[in-house]
């Protein structure tokens, strides 16, 4: 069972990210899709400051770095994941990264992605069980 701080209407990745595609769906969407950072990662990364993020029309490829976080205690690479071509990135959390880490799956959602493939994703409850957050 998750709790309220991870929702179940997104799949998540090992290294802490997340993407609005229901959990257990198989096939890439047909629209781009939103991707962020988890409450875990923004809680362990405390307040960032900077967000690095690939720039609209680049490629990107699930599990490899595409950009990084930086808070001020740390940097933290960012994993997509899907692959795919960046078509939005999120102007205000550029502008004030703060947002990302008041409301990670909401306001502070990172950029988006017409995906061509889809990584290894888990469910919220797969993802909290790994994180201790039950």
């Amino acid at each position: 069972m998750t709790t309220n701080d991870i929702p179940d209407d997104r799949s998540y990745t090992d290294e802490h990210e997340w993407v609005m595609i229901a959990p257990g769906v198989n096939a890439v969407p047909s629209s781009p899709v939103r991707v962020g950072i988890t409450s875990v990662a923004a809680t362990a990364l405390g307040e960032l400051v900077f967000l690095d993020l690939p720039e609209v029309g680049s490629s990107i490829e699930a599990g490899q770095t595409c950009g990084e976080v930086e808070s001020t205690k740390t940097v933290s690479e960012l994993y997509p994941p899907v692959s795919g071509e960046v078509t939005t990135l999120n102007q205000a959390a550029i502008d004030d990264p703060s947002l990302v880490t008041q409301d990670p799956y909401g306001e502070g959602w990172l950029f988006e992605v017409q995906a061509t493939e889809l990584g290894a994703l888990l469910t919220a409850e797969q993802y909290a069980d790994k994180n201790g957050d039950q």
